[in-house]
Formats: structure tokens, sequence, C-alpha cells
């Protein structure tokens, strides 16, 4: 059975929407979104800019919408190992995940944005070192009891975390990744879940980090069953499919935008670590709506349509993956974005579940 959930990756304008308004109405979301049956909710972790800022600490805003919820299942996708000390890291994620009483997924990402490195006071090019470090750092904090750590950032212990986790041995792991084969296959080896997101990266690199990661997890003799694939897009459905498509075409514009000026610095500056981001801008001139959605980046349209790109997707990339949608992207207003939710919920989940939307 295919799940879906929702994602919440805030391209606002702080001028368009207030963020007390963003928050309500995520929060109401992710209620509908239960009431609706998606099985789960997620955020990112961004700070300063209109792409993702309003999201500085995940951990947070899902800690409200656990206390508002009771079955949907909540996510980071992702937080930063490399901004926060693995002890607070994983502390609070233990709290979360006692909170929400077991339902917490925990997806961690490199980050790739200039100004964030530059602010934490961390160069760009040990990222992916960080990233490893940190990740591991967090996962033997939730297990071992008078923990010793030696890392080459982090040095601390003996320490026992408490809380320990409601979830044993600990939560849930995804790794994020946005274009690496390598991590792709790291992540698959160490029996960590993936997440990745089609609109960042092509179709023929997509696959070939998909068919790493599934030979890297059963090369490694973790069960298949056990394995999880989460990937990610934006959700436009209307009753009106050209109307879906406007409403599209204009939110990508902005999140395409919004995106390519957030990572500018690195088209002068680079980073080993991040081979070929500075393209984002040239992509950002050369956006066009119709190429993304043709080429499956994207989902807009009446329910019908958008139940064929799903299928298309599933084709081309495998059964064995769950959709986390976000269904407001921008500034989009509550009632269309709830309206698209119970759209795809009524008339596209079912397809793919065999199940009706719950009542």
């Amino acid at each position: 059975m295919t799940e879906f959930g929702v994602n919440f990756f805030p391209v606002v304008d702080p001028a368009v929407k207030s963020a007390t308004a963003y928050y309500d109405e995520t929060l109401r979301l992710i209620e509908l979104a239960e009431a609706l049956g998606f099985t789960q909710a997620q955020t990112v972790e961004h700070y300063f800019t209109a792409y993702g800022g309003y999201s500085p600490d995940p951990v947070t805003l899902l800690t409200a919408a656990a206390a508002r919820t009771s079955r949907i299942r909540i996510g980071t996708g992702a937080v930063v190992p490399a901004f926060t000390h693995p002890v607070k890291l994983a502390g609070k994620l233990a709290m979360l995940d006692h909170l929400s009483h077991g339902r917490l997924d925990v997806g961690f990402g490199r980050a790739f944005l200039p100004t964030e490195f530059a602010a934490f006071g961390i160069p760009m090019d040990e990222s992916r070192a960080r990233f490893a470090e940190g990740v591991e750092a967090v996962r033997q904090l939730w297990t071992t009891e008078d923990l010793v750590w030696e890392g080459r950032f982090h040095q601390f212990g003996p320490v026992t975390l408490l809380p320990r986790p409601y979830q044993q041995p600990h939560p849930p792991l995804y790794i994020a990744s946005a274009t690496s084969v390598d991590s792709c296959v790291a992540a698959g080896a160490a029996g960590h879940h993936l997440q990745v997101v089609p609109s960042v990266t092509s179709a023929e690199q997509l696959a070939a980090m998909l068919d790493a990661y599934r030979g890297a997890w059963d090369g490694a003799g973790h069960p298949s069953a056990e394995r999880r694939i989460q990937i990610k897009f934006t959700c436009y459905v209307s009753e009106d499919r050209e109307e879906a498509h406007r409403q599209a075409e204009f939110h990508e514009r902005q999140y395409v935008e919004h995106m390519a000026r957030a990572v500018a610095p690195l088209a002068t500056e680079g980073s080993a670590d991040y081979p070929g981001y500075e393209k984002f801008l040239d992509k950002a001139k050369n956006y066009e709506f119709r190429a993304a959605l043709e080429g499956g980046k994207v989902l807009a349209g009446d329910p019908d349509g958008v139940r064929e790109q799903i299928a298309a997707v599933r084709a081309r990339f495998g059964t064995d993956l769950s959709f986390s949608l976000q269904f407001n992207p921008g500034a989009t207003a509550f009632a269309r974005a709830a309206t698209a939710m119970e759209l795809f919920a009524a008339h596209v989940m079912p397809a793919f579940t065999g199940q009706d939307v719950a009542a």
C-alpha cells in the first residue's frame, strides 16, 4: 500500500503572509491531514530568507502538531546536524518522540545555503563530514549508555542521554539526498531510510540514486520489506485543470526564484562539497513550468490528471515509494490548500491505498 503524507516548506515572503498566520494555517492543515487519512506531516530547517526561513526549528512546530493530533506521524524533513550540538539535537528529538507517543520520523540533511553556514561559523567544505559525524553521534546517544564520543568536531562523555527515545532502539532515521549517489549508497549500506526531491535533479540522476540506494541496502543484507523511500512533490489539485496549472506555474516560479536568491553565493564562492549547485541560477533563469510538469517535477491538474502523474512516478521510479506532498506552497490561501487536500484524499489517494477517504 502506498502512503501519502504532507510536508510544509515555507517559501513565504513575510510581506505577504505573517509567521503567525503561516503557523496557524499549517497546524490546521496537519489536523485536516490526519482526518483525511494522510500518514505523516513534516517540515524543514532553514534560516533568514523567504526560502524556508519561517522554519528555523522544525521540532517546535512538530511539537505543536503532536499536541493537536493522535495518529498521524510527524517528521523532520530535515534537521541539520551541522548546526546543532549532537547532545542537544538527540535530546530534543527524544523528547518529541515521547510527546508524540512514538510517532516521530527523523530526517537528517546537510543544508546547502551559504548564508546559513556563515551565520553558524561553519565552513561549507566541512558539511559532509559534519553531517556523517552528527547523524552517527545522535544515533549512538539514543542507543548507548555511558557514551564516550571522540569525533573530529565534538568530544564528550561519558554521558547517558535522558530521555531515551520512546521508539526502540530509536525513531526511524531518514537521510535527505538532493543529488548525490554517494549519499544514497552510504544511507542504504547503513540501513537508513531515504528522502529525495525530484525537482532539484534530473529524472536520470534520480533513477541512478534510487538504484544505488536499493542496491546498497540489499547488499548490506537489510530486509527489503523494511526499506522506506520517501519522494517529495508540490501538489496542486483543482476540479478545474487549468486553474491548477495557473496556480502551480505561479507558485513554482516563486519557489525557484527564492531558492536561486538563497543559493546565489555558491555561484561565486563554490564548495567542493556542493559540485554543480552553482547551476541553480541558470536553472532559475531558464525555468519553464510546462517542461517541469511534463518532466515529472511537480504534480498539478484535476484529480484524474494527478492520479495519472503519480502512477507515472511509480512506474518510473518504483512502487516502493511513499509520497510527501506540499499543498500550501508559498502564500497559498488556507481554503485553497484545504480543498486540494480534500480532493486528493477523495479522488486520488484511494487508487493507491485501496481505502476510501476517512470520514
